[in-house]
């Protein structure tokens, strides 16, 4: 293999470069692909066309792929399980068995009854276009209300099945995306969230505009009452809940993706179910907080008010207020709580409490006395990995369910019996996958503000014993922590002979809410220091050359590389850059945009606008710039990131760049954000490692790919 020369460098299309050159607040901001917003503007498909030859010819080049793809394939052939979902005897849950394109929903009607099929999405829709975003059982178990997309646009139609006949009794209810579904005892009646109708709204707001509704099963929409949410903030989204019992009504409302919530509360035993008199419990203030109704008639609150790491606090309905807050669980300096079950029963000599905690990126499962929260007892799990959950029965008991993950282990499905204390595998997925030998190490190396920061490292050997083709791969941002998984697409570049790190930058959960608040809005270069400075220590350290190094990362992740190689385009050879965030002026001019000012800054304020121009990957882009090979990722069904953000980006770095490696666009059509096929996501992910293969000199032999 062989880069490109000089005598044989792409031959990039030429689009027009308009002289657009606005004013936004005093900053002078050139815009000159603005027409690339445009997926339907002549000049914008004349464009896409060219794109579409230019990502063939650089396919040509990769003599890995299909070797990639036969890895991934394998490696993603256990297939997948959920935990279980009870409703009184009945049970719910998920699996994708080897070869099936989706999950399918079953259920058993009791413990010694046969599985039966609910829904299948590839017999709703053959052609694999139709996902299933979410669903929910009544309490009793005898209707489940789910929710579909098609095609990946996340629109969420909503449906409500009889579990007993497998007959559709409701539905479609459109406009429900990222709906919450909270039945009511009896399962005739659910509130919702849906969003007001788009005629009623302007073109710019249709995505917006949540509503709280009630309604009843069987019944016109327009009957609906509305519950919750007039004359609020137009980009709020809202959490919905009903107590087991049907006694309370939780309802908390976020303007956008801020890390903080208003919450409030209502008693539907005092008030009409169609008109709630609602409890404030907590507003304008800088904290997330959530209500879990104990079986024991108290309110147990998990929170980080005061508490960056989270803690577990009790009150009962008449005081509700912070200050009449009793700590139960107090907060860990060093850990970050994640999830907790209350566990019960006439078989427990007192009630307890099962705590999921991450320290430092590792999940810990501790079990405490639930009146006083005195440890009782620590639990012993597979290895350095991830645990979700728990999931309890909704009556209680003293078994719980969560998932266990780690590098190398599939998602599987653990048991923890308070009566014994004993962790037990409840259930794994239905294949068997061949994992091949790899370590997985967690590094800290120092950012360059002194911040100590955290990377796994996962590679063929224990050691640096040479350089090696090595991807790295970040997030930062949201509060989402990234922690250790399984993926069949690290495995197969590791089993190929590469290294594949993971950065836990700032801006994600890894390390608490403040961990968060320390990569978003003004702070928000810390996440791109961060993500350099792992990049330096993993060539200090012999891991990998700066000829030799790959950074992919999508989303939010995507905007991450996108920053990585517009400023420090001498550290990386070679990036993937998928459904990406890139024109941070006009972000809020598209899809949820305008939910994410609270992560970013607003351009249309002054000092914001400032921000993000410091760091905008399409506002960086310089003329004479050797740019690393890229390869940006579109997806034209996304409804959460544009792709006229990889548009807009891959033709200003092509105008720009001087060097022989390429710059191509893949853009897939019928394919979203999100949840995709399993053929799909193979395919995304081969393509992902053969380019990055081909940059980075990664020439894996067949017998290492399980050939």
């Amino acid at each position: 293999m062989s880069d490109l020369t000089p005598a044989n460098a792409p031959n990039y299309p030429r689009p027009e470069r308009l002289d657009i050159l606005e004013d936004i607040h005093g900053r002078i901001v050139p815009d000159p692909y603005r027409y690339l917003e445009d997926p339907d503007d002549p000049r914008t498909v004349e464009w896409r066309d060219g794109q579409s030859h230019l990502f063939a010819a650089e396919t040509d080049g990769w003599d890995t792929r299909e070797q990639f793809r036969a890895s991934i394939e394998q490696l993603m052939g256990a297939g997948v399980v959920s935990p279980p979902y009870f409703r009184g005897n009945r049970q719910f849950f998920m699996r994708r068995d080897p070869g099936q394109q989706f999950p399918v929903l079953y259920t058993k009607d009791d413990a010694d009854a046969e599985e039966r099929v609910l829904l299948d999405p590839m017999e709703l829709d053959p052609d694999g276009l139709t996902t299933l975003d979410s669903w929910q059982p009544s309490k009793e178990g005898h209707r489940i209300a789910y929710q579909i997309s098609i095609g990946g646009n996340e629109e969420s139609i909503l449906y409500v099945m009889d579990t007993a006949t497998g007959e559709i009794v409701d539905g479609p209810i459109d406009r429900c995306r990222y709906s919450p579904i909270a039945w009511l005892p009896e399962g005739n009646q659910f509130y919702y969230v849906r969003r007001l109708p788009p005629e009623d709204l302007p073109a710019s707001e249709i995505n917006f505009h949540r509503r709280v509704y009630l309604h009843t099963v069987g019944t016109a929409t327009t009957q609906d009452a509305l519950v919750f949410g007039s004359g609020m903030t137009m980009t709020n989204y809202y959490g919905v809940e009903v107590s087991r019992d049907g006694h309370w009504l939780q309802v908390s409302a976020a303007e956008g993706t801020e890390p903080r919530n208003d919450l409030w509360l209502a008693d539907l035993t005092t008030s009409p179910i169609h008109r709630p008199a609602f409890q404030l419990v907590q507003g304008d203030v800088d904290a997330q907080t959530g209500i879990d109704f104990g079986r024991n008639g108290l309110l147990y609150i998990s929170t980080d008010l005061g508490a960056p790491r989270g803690r577990i606090a009790v009150t009962d309905s008449m005081h509700l207020s912070a200050s009449q807050w009793t700590d139960v669980i107090g907060e860990d300096p060093d850990a970050v709580l994640d999830g907790f079950a209350i566990l019960d029963g006439p078989e427990l000599l007192r009630p307890l409490i099962l705590v999921i905690r991450t320290r430092h990126v590792v999940s810990e499962l501790s079990v405490h006395d639930l009146e006083t929260g005195a440890l009782v007892n620590q639990v012993d799990l597979p290895g350095a990995g991830t645990v979700a959950g728990p999931i309890e029965r909704p009556e209680g008991g003293p078994i719980v369910w969560c998932v266990y993950t780690d590098h190398t282990t599939v998602p599987e499905i653990y048991s923890f019996d308070a009566r014994t204390m004993e962790f037990t595998l409840f259930a794994t997925p239905p294949g068997v996958v061949d994992v091949p030998p790899v370590h997985s190490q967690q590094v800290t190396y120092t950012s360059a503000d002194g911040t100590e920061v955290r990377m796994f490292i996962i590679s063929p050997t224990r050691t640096a014993e040479k350089p090696r083709p090595t991807v790295l791969y970040g997030y930062g941002g949201f509060g989402i922590p990234l922690s250790p998984g399984y993926s069949a697409s690290v495995l197969a570049w590791v089993a190929a002979g590469g290294v594949w790190a993971v950065a836990n930058l700032r801006g994600g959960g890894e390390e608490g809410e403040q961990w968060h608040r320390d990569g978003m809005l003004a702070n928000k270069q810390n996440v791109f220091d961060d993500f350099h400075a792992a990049a330096q220590y993993l060539v200090d350290e012999g891991w990998t050359t700066t000829q030799q190094l790959a950074i992919n990362g999508g989303s939010n992740g995507g905007l991450l590389v996108g920053a990585a190689m517009t400023q420090r385009p001498d550290l990386y050879q070679a990036v993937v850059c998928v459904a990406p965030l890139l024109d941070m002026v006009r972000y809020t001019t598209s899809e949820l945009g305008p939910t994410w000012t609270v992560e970013y800054g607003d351009p249309n304020v002054p000092e914001q606008l400032d921000w993000l121009l410091g760091y905008s990957p399409y506002h960086r882009v310089e003329a004479n710039v050797d740019y690393p090979a890229t390869m940006f990722v579109a997806f034209d069904n996304d409804t959460r990131t544009d792709p006229m953000h990889a548009r807009k980006m891959t033709a200003a770095v092509q105008h720009a760049t001087t060097g022989t490696r390429p710059v191509v666009l893949r853009a897939e059509g019928d394919v979203g954000h999100g949840a995709r096929s399993t053929t799909k996501a193979i395919d995304e992910s081969a393509d992902m490692l053969a380019f990055m293969a081909r940059w980075t000199h990664l020439a894996p032999s067949p017998r290492s790919l399980g050939q």
